[in-house]
Parts: structure tokens; sequence; C-alpha cells
């Protein structure tokens, strides 16, 4: 590695940090074929569920230099997103009661994963990255790059491993020992040199709460199956939620943050500092709410909210599913 890529490299930490990045890193662009028969034996056994994009794009998702001529580096990113303690309480409606022991109505507010309390971070991290690119051409001059967060075919996981930025741990999220997990991958490909990362070890040791916590079963160690997944359940699937999952969703309605409460390396992470991603409400709707809500009152509340791509319709499926599973 020559001088100028160490230097470069140390630039844009700076300027990453300055963007409002918690963690860079960086690792050099090619074809991640210890990556390809993982991904085909997981598509091949339907583990994406009805998420047929997964299945488009398969050489695109294993090298970055498809995507980007010239691309030499991956420039990976990390956005924490862990809430404050004045958030709305992600405990309300963990079991969708109705009645009490006396036979009186109770409120129950379904579950919101913690990554949608706030503005969409697709919206938020490129607004970002832009931001970071202008300065990054403005002190390395002129350079090709292609920016994404959760937008492209991508294996975000993986190239953040590879640039140092964590480890994949047991529940196929990236950890982080001084961070946890609470926070959102970016990239920025590009045609420069840096220095780069080298892969940190794998922290899980023995530990299996996040798989021993799951309450569909859709973890093995470092597996996901997401057609079982909660997250994907709730926002990925258009259809009705299978009946085998009545009584296991834990009054999630959208996403699910459960894999991650469980996990140790939790107990690290601090909230965030970023005023786009402060709750959009000062409490979660209420079951009956969500239900008796019109599609001008829900644009209202969440057209800037991850909670959009659900639309009202899924909401209210998801509802109504666990009004019915409890």
């Amino acid at each position: 590695m020559n001088i100028q890529a160490t230097a470069r490299k140390q630039s844009l930490i700076r300027m990453a940090a300055e963007a409002g990045f918690m963690h860079c890193g960086v690792a050099v662009a090619r074809k991640l074929d210890e990556e390809s028969e993982r991904l085909y034996t997981w598509l091949k056994e339907g583990q994406h569920g009805e998420m047929q994009y997964m299945e488009r794009h398969f050489d695109e998702r294993l090298d970055p230099r498809r995507l980007l001529q010239g691309c030499r580096s991956v420039i990976v990113l990390l956005h924490n997103y862990f809430p404050t303690n004045s958030e709305p309480d992600p405990s309300l409606g963990v079991s969708m009661p109705t009645t009490d022991t006396k036979g009186e109505q109770i409120t129950c507010h379904p579950k919101i994963a913690r990554y949608a309390w706030g503005e969409d971070y697709h919206r938020v991290l490129k607004d970002k990255m832009r931001i970071l690119v202008e300065r990054m051409k403005s002190e390395f001059g002129n350079f090709s790059c292609r920016v994404f967060t959760d937008s492209a075919p991508i294996l975000e996981k993986s190239w953040a491993a590879l640039a140092g930025a964590g480890w994949i741990g047991k529940n196929t999220n990236l950890l982080q020992k001084q961070a946890g997990s609470y926070f959102f991958l970016s990239e920025i490909l590009c045609d420069l040199e840096f220095e780069t990362n080298e892969p940190v070890q794998d922290h899980c040791g023995q530990c299996t709460r996040c798989i021993d916590a799951c309450p569909t079963q859709a973890l093995e160690p470092y597996r996901l199956d997401a057609s079982k997944c909660i997250s994907y359940l709730t926002i990925e699937l258009r259809k009705n939620i299978p009946q085998q999952f009545e009584n296991h969703m834990d009054g999630w309605a959208f996403g699910c943050d459960i894999c991650q409460e469980v996990c140790p390396w939790n107990r690290f992470a601090k909230p965030h500092q970023e005023p786009r991603f402060q709750p959009l409400l000062n409490q979660w709707p209420s079951a009956e709410a969500w239900l008796s809500m019109n599609e001008s009152e829900f644009e209202a509340k969440f057209q800037h909210s991850p909670i959009a791509r659900a639309g009202l319709d899924g909401l209210q499926k998801n509802v109504r599913f666990l009004k019915h599973s409890r």
C-alpha cells in the first residue's frame, strides 16, 4: 500500500466522522467467490421467501466491479440508530391483550422495530453520503463512485466484515464489540485506492441467546431462514401471514428487534445523535387506532418513515393477525 493511499484513508475516516458516521472501513473490490455457494444454496432452498428480487443480479451481488466500472474500493460506513431513553417504549404490546383479569379493556400498542422510529434511513444516509462524496472530491479530486444503503444488489454485511467493521454474528447481523448491532450499513463504491482494513475476530463464542429467543425459529447459527423471520413476515410478505405463526409474533407489527435485544454485545450500544432519527410520534398507535386509520392519516404520519414501505393495508393486515393470535 502506498503512502498516498494511507493518507487518503486517514482523511476519509475524518470526513466520515464529520458527516455523522460512527465507523468507516475499506475493502478491496473483488469477486466474493467464498460467498457464491452460500448464496446459491440459500436461494435454492427458498429461504428468501417471496423476495424474488434476491434471485436477480446474482453475479452483481458477488462482484461490485459489475456495479461500477473500474471499482477499486468498497467503503463501508456505519451509522448508529440506537434510541434514547426518551423515545417510545418498545415493550408496549408485547402480548397484545384485550382484557385484563377483571375483564376490563386494555389498550395495546403493536411494536415497531427501532430502526423505523424516525425518518426513513435511505433518505437520511444518502443525504449524508452525498455530502461525504462532495468533500472527498474536494480533497481527492474527481473520481467515479456509486452510493448505496440497502438499495442495490450488494452483500452489505459481507463487505462490512471484510472492511473490518465487525463480524457477522449467529443472528446474521453485523456486530461490534464496542457498539452492538443497532446501526445502518452504507457503501460507497469508487475507483480510488485506500489503505484497507483487516477482518475482525468472531466474538459470539458459545452464546446462542439470539437463536433461543427467536419465536418463529428462523435462526440457526450464522443462518437465517428469512421466510420465517418476523421482519420478513411483517414487511416483505404481501400475502397474509401463515397461520403457523399464530401466537409467535410477540406483538411485532413492523419488523422485529428480538435477536438484537437479547444479544449481550448490545449492552454497549449508545444513543444516536441524529435529529432525523428522533421518533415521529410520542407513542405508537394502539391496535384499534391502526385499524381505524385511513390513508390520508397514514400518509400524514408516515410518508417519510420506513413504515410507508408496508403501507397502511400491510400494517392493518399485521395488526389483525396479532389480534387474532392473542
